[in-house]
């Protein structure tokens, strides 16, 4: 007689547990420095200026991750952990559908939670989810948006429903940063090429086939296209209510035109400016604080987790050779967000460039990592995966009094942390 096929367990609680500890570990300080620091000085004005409709600050962004934030201060108060508790749950959801997105493009139980444990170990996350930036907000949207499109392949009976939810996560996505919009045409690319590969030519009308059997391609168009650009523009509406005279002057495009040029604007050099390849290497970290605070000497610093940033470059050039050799959707999608989320920004017009725009490229690589550690794994060499894990919690743990602002010994006391020159 055969064996019934095999059915892994789904790892959804593990997932939520995993993610409930990440906030409650967030949660530890979340109001110390009890006054703004890094761009906290920028993003803070401008959510008051909205919460109180005075004002539409901070134009060179979109407006929906400053929404969140007066949200937060409108809700719990404009006190400090209410300036940084939406980033704190906006980077456990991010961590939360970030591992349920690699569940369903995989099926991996251990590469799924390695992931999590990547994620949460891996320094980016855990300090943008402790300060009130877009940053953790944007990542959070992205995760959902990769989530619920790979469900919709997954489980194709609810992918209409999938793919709405995704269309509407991506939209406010872009509304939140524009680094969003590399991987923003992603989704509608890969379900058009799966359906064509498929069916061939057919599919351009047809309503079978892969990815999502019953969807037509111009219902996909509409859910992954003009839903996120509906989206993003709904958004604008503070705005426009705070300055109708703004867009009565230069329209909706006019006013996409002048966020543009204030982008491109800044040319300025930055102490902590730093290039691709530099973060592709863990070069350049950035001091988001430095200071005394609070009766302590304190710091806040921004920098790849040294293990899993560099072990997950070999890993990323594996998931690129399987992807191609032996057509692993997971392993390739991996590679190719890394790929589109980094080269974005090799040939942006942004003449002055930062650490924290290797986030959503990190969390790419971090992916690749966990499916090669599940690899290694199947192969037998269980011990060295567990290993990268056990290394990646033990350096968290060592860098955790410079990522969560805890009282240092004294003025030097980073120079405990400085491996290299570059850090400081």
């Amino acid at each position: 007689m055969s064996l019934p096929p095999h059915h892994p367990r789904d790892p959804a609680g593990w997932c939520a547990a995993l993610a409930l500890a990440f906030l409650a570990l967030a949660c530890v300080r979340l109001g110390i420095p009890s006054k703004p620091y890094f761009d906290e000085i920028h993003y803070l004005p401008a959510a008051r200026a909205l919460l109180s409709g005075s004002d539409w600050l901070n134009r060179e962004h979109p407006l929906f991750g400053k929404e969140v934030l007066a949200a937060g201060i409108g809700l719990f108060g404009d006190r400090p952990w209410a300036w940084r508790l939406p980033s704190a749950l906006a980077a456990t959801l991010a961590l939360y559908a970030s591992m349920r997105a690699l569940w369903f493009a995989s099926l991996l139980r251990f590469a799924t939670l390695a992931y999590g444990v990547l994620l949460a170990s891996g320094f980016f996350l855990f300090v943008h989810a402790r300060v009130a930036m877009l940053d953790a907000i944007m990542v959070a949207l992205l995760a959902l948006t990769a989530w619920q499109c790979a469900a919709a392949v997954r489980e194709p009976e609810r992918g209409r429903r999938n793919l709405s939810v995704a269309g509407m996560a991506l939209g406010l996505a872009l509304a939140t940063k524009w680094n969003a919009i590399a991987l923003a045409p992603l989704p509608g690319l890969a379900f058009l090429a799966a359906r064509l590969h498929a069916t061939g030519w057919r599919g351009l009308w047809g309503h079978r086939g892969p990815p999502v059997p019953g969807v037509r391609l111009a219902e996909a168009a509409l859910w992954l296209g003009a839903v996120p650009l509906t989206v993003y523009a709904l958004t604008f509406l503070p705005a426009y209510l705070i300055d109708p005279a703004e867009f009565g002057g230069r329209g909706f495009l006019g006013v996409q035109e002048m966020m543009l040029r204030m982008q491109e604007s800044v040319i300025k050099p930055h102490p902590y400016e730093s290039t691709w390849a530099d973060w592709v290497i863990d070069r350049r970290a950035i001091w988001y604080l430095y200071e005394p605070a609070d009766g302590a000497q304190r710091g806040v610093l921004l920098i790849g987790n040294p293990l899993t940033m560099l072990l997950g470059l070999p890993a990323l050039a594996w998931c690129a050779w399987v992807g191609a050799t032996q057509r692993r959707a997971d392993a390739l999608g991996a590679a190719l967000i890394y790929a589109v989320s980094l080269g974005f920004w090799i040939v942006a017009a942004k003449p002055i460039q930062f650490y924290y725009h290797y986030f959503v490229p990190s969390m790419a690589l971090l992916a690749a990592l966990a499916l090669a550690l599940d690899e290694l794994r199947a192969r037998g060499w269980g011990w060295l995966s567990w290993s990268v894990l056990a290394g990646s919690l033990a350096l968290f743990a060592w860098f955790f009094p410079i990522l969560s602002a805890a009282p240092l010994s004294g003025e030097r006391a980073f120079e405990k942390w400085m491996w290299v020159d570059s850090w400081r």
